[in-house]
């Protein structure tokens, strides 16, 4: 049998409660914050405006908190854990946005399988992953658990 290519991800019987994964870092950028304000409409001034985010307890501009989760799971995709044979990203429980994320910040997510759950009739099974983004210095920017469902090898 020949390997999977890296995109289709592990199957649901490759999960198993403990495993460990930490991805690549991605650096945010003005042009990341520009462009997801124009994708999501939302232009809030905390991301948009220089001068007004001075005047925030932050100092600077902060990037949007549903950015860094949209990152975190193309991240989490780049790990090759998650791809082909993910059928449906089924969950964000307990999510936390615990410190903001600025331009220039470099984010990388760390996360670890907590639970499995097979479901047949569905031709896969439940992962609930414990994820965490991390920032340059390794503090927690946002955290929670994700549930994906996977489909089992061979359906």
């Amino acid at each position: 049998m020949s390997a999977l290519p890296l995109s289709s991800g592990l199957f649901f019987e490759d999960f198993q409660p403990g495993q460990r994964v930490k991805s690549a870092g991605r650096t945010i950028t003005e042009h990341d914050i520009a462009t997801f304000a124009g994708l999501s409409g939302d232009f809030n001034q905390i991301h948009t405006d220089a001068e007004f985010a001075k005047a925030t307890p932050f100092g600077q501009r902060i990037a949007h908190g549903l950015l860094g989760l949209a990152i975190a799971s193309g991240l989490a995709v780049q790990t090759g854990i998650l791809g082909a044979n993910v059928i449906a990203f089924r969950e964000v429980g307990e999510w936390k946005f615990v410190k903001p994320v600025f331009i220039g910040d470099t984010i990388h997510v760390d996360m670890e399988v907590m639970e499995v759950k097979a479901f047949p009739r569905l031709g896969g099974g439940l992962v609930t992953l414990s994820v965490y983004v991390n920032n340059q210095s390794l503090e927690t920017a946002m955290k929670g658990q994700w549930t994906v469902l996977v489909k089992t090898r061979g359906k």
